[in-house]
C-alpha cells in the first residue's frame, strides 16, 4: 500500500473510509471521503432546521393571526369610538346653534314687536300732528321730526343698521347640518355663541328704540302743553271782550248729536293704558279744546275791516255832524276811497242787504252766538240777504250814502242787538294773531 505524502499546510491527511456491502456472492464497497460526510451532515442539518422552522411557523401562525386580528379590532374600535365622540360633539354644537338661533329669533320677534308698536304709534300720531299743524303749534313738514326721526343723530338709520346687523348674525356661521371632514378627523372647536354676539347689537338697537320712544313722548307732551297754553290764551282774550267760549264737552256732545250713526254702551275702564297712550289721549283732548276755541275765535269779527287806514270817528258819544249836538256813534268810521272794496271781517250769513235809513246802503252779517257786524254808507252792494260769506269776501263798494259827509266805511259790531266798540274786537284780534293762523296771517300784513 503506497503511503501518500502529508499535507504540509493542514497536517496529516485523513484516511478515507470504505463501506463494504455484501449480498450473497456480490460484494460492493463505497469509499466515503471526508467532504462527502461533511456534505451529508450539512444536508441533514439544513433539513432539521427547515423542519423545525416549518413546525414553529405552523404552531405560531394561529397565534400571530389572532393577535393581528385582535390589534385590528382594537384599532377599529378606537376609530369608531373617536368617530362617535366627534359626531356627539358635532351634535352638541348643532344643538347649541339651534338653541342660540331660537334665542336670537325670540329677541328679533320682540324687537320687531317694538318696531311695529312704534310704526302703529306713527300712524296714530299722523292725525294728531296734522291737527297740530293746522292749529299752528308746529311748522308744516315737521311730522317726520316729531314722530321719531331725530335729525342729525340718525336714530332711524341706526335702527335700520341694527336690524341689518341682526339679520347678518342670523345668517352667519355654518349650517346646522354641517359635519367635519372625516378624512382628517380634526377636532371641531365650538364656535362663538350667536346669542353672545347678538346681545350687544340687541342692546344697542333696544336702547335706540327707547330713545325714539322717549323722544316721541317728550314731543307729544310738549305739543299737549303748547295746545293747552294756546287754548287758555285764546279763551282769556275772548273772555276779556265778553265772548263766552264753548267748552270741549259741549262741542263734542253737539257733534255727536248731529252724527247720523249712534254710539253708546256702558263705561268700562280701559285696560293696560301705557304712558304713551295716555299722552296721546291728553294731546287729543288739548287739540280738541284748542280747535274749539280757535274755531270760535275765527268765526267772530276779530279782524280789522280797514287795515292800515285812518279812523275818522271812533265809537262812543260825539258831536253829531248834522245836528251839532251830542249823540252816540254806534260804530267806528274808517277812511275809504270811493269804489274801494269792503270785506267781511268774519264768516257768516247775510241777514240784511239794502238801504237802511241813516246807514244808506248797508250789509249786516250774522256770525252766530249773537254777534253781528254792519257795513254802512256803501255806494254798491255785492251780496244779498241769505248769502253766506267767508272771511275776506267783498260785500260792497265804499261810498257816502245815508247820513254821511264823505266817503268812508261805518263799521259796527253788535252783541244781541246792542252795539259794542269794534276796537275791543280789533285789539283782541291783534292779540290773537300769534295764536290763530287765519287771524295771524291777516294781522301780520294788514293790522
Amino acid at each position: 500500500m503506497t503511503t501518500k505524502p502529508q499535507n504540509r499546510v493542514f497536517g496529516k491527511q485523513k484516511q478515507c473510509h470504505t463501506i463494504i456491502v455484501a449480498s450473497g456472492d456480490t460484494v460492493r464497497h463505497m469509499t466515503v471521503r471526508p467532504w462527502m460526510a461533511a456534505l451529508a451532515v450539512c444536508l441533514i442539518g439544513i433539513f432539521s432546521i427547515g423542519y423545525l422552522l416549518a413546525t414553529s411557523y405552523l404552531v405560531l401562525r394561529d397565534d400571530l393571526i389572532g393577535a393581528t386580528m385582535a390589534r385590528q379590532a382594537r384599532m377599529q374600535y378606537d376609530y369608531e369610538d373617536r368617530i362617535a365622540a366627534l359626531r356627539a360633539q358635532v351634535d352638541r354644537v348643532t344643538s347649541r346653534q339651534l338653541l342660540d338661533q331660537q334665542v336670537v329669533e325670540k329677541k328679533v320677534d320682540k324687537l320687531m314687536e317694538q318696531q311695529q308698536a312704534l310704526s302703529s304709534r306713527h300712524g296714530k300720531l299722523d292725525a294728531l300732528l296734522d291737527r297740530a299743524e293746522n292749529s299752528g303749534l308746529m311748522e308744516k313738514g315737521a311730522n317726520a321730526a316729531t314722530t321719531g326721526n331725530r335729525g342729525d343723530k340718525g336714530d332711524h338709520a341706526e335702527l335700520t343698521g341694527g336690524l341689518k346687523a341682526i339679520e347678518t348674525l342670523l345668517s352667519s356661521g355654518k349650517p346646522a347640518d354641517a359635519t367635519p371632514d372625516n378624512s382628517t378627523l380634526a377636532y371641531v372647536p365650538a364656535p362663538e355663541t350667536v346669542a353672545d354676539r347678538a346681545d350687544r347689537v340687541f342692546s344697542r338697537v333696544t336702547l335706540s328704540l327707547k330713545h325714539i320712544e322717549q323722544d316721541q313722548l317728550t314731543r307729544v307732551q310738549r305739543l299737549t302743553t303748547g295746545a293747552a297754553d294756546t287754548a287758555d290764551n285764546i279763551q282769556s282774550i275772548m273772555q276779556n271782550v265778553g265772548i263766552k267760549v264753548p267748552t270741549v264737552t259741549a262741542s263734542v256732545a253737539s257733534k255727536d248729536a248731529n252724527d247720523d250713526e249712534g254710539v253708546g254702551g256702558p263705561y268700562v275702564a280701559p285696560e293696560n293704558v301705557d304712558q304713551f297712550e295716555q299722552s296721546m289721549a291728553d294731546l287729543d283732548t288739548a287739540l280738541t279744546r284748542l280747535e274749539t276755541v280757535r274755531g270760535a275765535a275765527e268765526s267772530l269779527p276779530f279782524r280789522n275791516p280797514a287795515p292800515g287806514k285812518l279812523i275818522t270817528s271812533p265809537f262812543g258819544n260825539r258831536k253829531d255832524p248834522f245836528f251839532g249836538k251830542l249823540a252816540l256813534h254806534t260804530g267806528t268810521d274808517f277812511h275809504f276811497s270811493p269804489g274801494e272794496k269792503v270785506k267781511a271781517t268774519a264768516p257768516g250769513k247775510v241777514v240784511s242787504a239794502g238801504w237802511t235809513g241813516g246807514y244808506g246802503n248797508m250789509v249786516e252779517i250774522d256770525h252766530g252766538d249773537g254777534i253781528s257786524t254792519r257795513y254802512g254808507h256803501m255806494e254798491a252792494l255785492l251780496v244779498k240777504a241769505g248769502d253766506t260769506v267767508k272771511t275776506g269776501d267783498a260785500v260792497g263798494l265804499a261810498g257816502s250814502t245815508g247820513r254821511s259827509t264823505g266817503t268812508h266805511l261805518h263799521y259796527e259790531v253788535r252783541e244781541n242787538g246792542h252795539p259794542i266798540d269794534p276796537m275791543y274786537f280789533i285789539n283782541a284780534g291783534m292779540k290773537l294773531a300769534s295764536y290763530i293762523n287765519g287771524i295771524g296771517t291777516i294781522s301780520a300784513r294788514e293790522l
